[in-house]
């Protein structure tokens, strides 16, 4: 007998599974239709902070646009040369997704979310049921919070989803952390660090020593060269105020 005489039950090798996931991602907020005018300026950003958006995937909101058109070829082809990777469109008017989507951006939903527009049925009157007491509210449950008990190294990504982030060490140059809530950094902050990554605007960062490359809020964000200088090196907080990042010093 060979060692191969092992009984097989005909049955083809699974090769692959797929599964619903849920992921953040940076969405893009176009103002302007004007690709030749966003290009360049996306270009000066991201050289204030080399690193960040490489090769990030991202989504392209069309909301701010109205009827207003868009060269999607171009603006495809523009940001994957700035090493951006984007993968849809969210919002704006049925034309414009429909012109993304000749350039290989597919309308993004959340999970669960249906189209927008689609005809509503008409109402049909229903015949009146008995309706049962409500169950008595329960409390909500705690909010997790993520803690890392070491430094975070250059290279490295720490991202707390649906919570808090805290980080008992510093977070060195080249790292980056990111919590869809608030970021507690006990230690230095010399690297990137990105709070209400799920477009929560009253996330804050709280930083014992602070000399950021790079901090956003809700996707607003500052790079070292906007930070305040008052600021380097204190105990700060960053929280928004309305369309401004702001760096309160604390302790």
């Amino acid at each position: 007998m060979t060692a191969d005489a092992r009984p097989t039950s005909g049955l083809p090798t699974e090769t692959f599974r797929l599964r619903g996931s849920n992921y953040s991602l940076l969405t893009l907020r176009l103002l302007t239709g004007d690709v030749a005018a966003v290009l360049p300026a996306l270009g000066d950003q991201f050289r204030k902070a080399p690193g960040f958006l490489r090769y990030a995937p991202i989504a392209i909101s069309l909301d701010d646009l109205g009827g207003e058109q868009v060269d999607f070829p171009a603006l495809v082809a523009g940001l994957r040369a700035l090493e951006i990777l984007p993968i849809g469109v969210v919002g704006g008017p049925q034309l414009l997704r429909a012109a993304a989507a000749g350039a290989g951006l597919p309308t993004l939903r959340p999970a669960g979310q249906r189209e927008t527009e689609v005809e509503a049925p008409s109402p049909v009157a229903a015949p009146a049921v008995a309706i049962p007491a409500p169950e008595p509210a329960r409390p909500a449950p705690a909010a997790r919070t993520m803690v890392v008990n070491q430094a975070v190294r250059a290279g490295q990504r720490v991202y707390a989803e649906g919570s808090d982030l805290v980080i008992v060490g510093p977070v060195n140059a080249g790292a980056e952390v990111i919590a869809d809530g608030n970021i507690h950094i006990y230690g230095a902050l010399r690297g990137r660090a990105v709070a209400g990554a799920s477009e929560d605007s009253e996330a804050r960062i709280f930083a014992q020593s602070f000399d950021p490359e790079l901090v956003a809020i809700s996707g607003l964000y500052a790079v070292r060269d906007g930070v305040p200088p008052a600021v380097i090196g204190r105990g700060v907080q960053v929280r928004l105020d309305g369309e401004q990042l702001r760096f309160d010093l604390f302790g």
